[in-house]
């Protein structure tokens, strides 16, 4: 949907020894107009494996979608979870094949791991320990250098993602109106509710 665009998104993966951590802002912007205040970045894939988008939401939408599916066909056809390295290939062959308007981080935990990829629009494919999307994502990275270190664990990682979005949403105009958080672990995805958001915030600004 070219009228509503996530350009201002600023998200961030983190990978951990434990498992993997995204977080993200909640504003939608259409230029300078704050389209929608609670928009959802961050998406469920399977159990194991999760997303956040930044670009076009139609089209982030409908990437999810397909990639949902792929991962369950791949699970009925092979009788077990895809990989995370494999379900990233498959999304990166998607994007190249039919560019969408639309940057992907995509990540969880399989055999081998903790894992998060990057996927730009035009099937780019990138791993790395932790990664940002969006226009404040110079200010997230600012936290992320300072603060990431080898040995982190999901709860660590929720810490230093939360100080991250902060900080973007400290200094970039289109980034805003609050915080998501998901972790995937061995335990499977979950999202974090608002009030245990509220709890991370309140100590870490003790």
């Amino acid at each position: 949907m070219k009228d509503k665009t996530l350009e201002g998104t600023t998200t961030v993966g983190i990978t951990c020894k434990d498992g993997v951590v995204f977080a993200s802002e909640r504003r939608a912007s259409m230029g300078n107009l704050v389209a929608h205040k609670v928009a959802e970045k961050i998406f469920k894939i399977d159990n194991h494996l999760g997303a956040t988008i930044a670009g076009s939401v139609a089209d982030a939408q409908s990437l999810m979608k397909i990639i949902s599916a792929e991962v369950s066909l791949y699970k009925m056809r092979n009788g077990e979870n895809i990989s995370v390295e494999s379900a990233s290939a498959i999304s990166a062959n998607i994007l190249h094949s039919s560019p969408l308007y639309v940057q992907t981080l995509l990540g969880g935990i399989d055999g081998n791991g903790a894992t998060i990829y990057s996927l730009d629009p035009a099937g780019g494919m990138v791993k790395d320990a932790f990664i940002s999307t969006g226009s404040g994502s110079l200010f997230a990275y600012g936290v992320l250098e300072d603060r990431f270190r080898e040995g982190l664990t999901v709860e660590e990682g929720i810490d230093v993602a939360i100080r991250s979005i902060n900080s973007a949403m400290e200094r970039d105009t289109f980034s805003g109106n609050g915080v998501l958080v998901a972790k995937i672990t061995k335990d499977g995805f979950k999202m974090l509710s608002e009030d245990e958001i509220k709890k991370k915030l309140k100590s870490l600004s003790q």
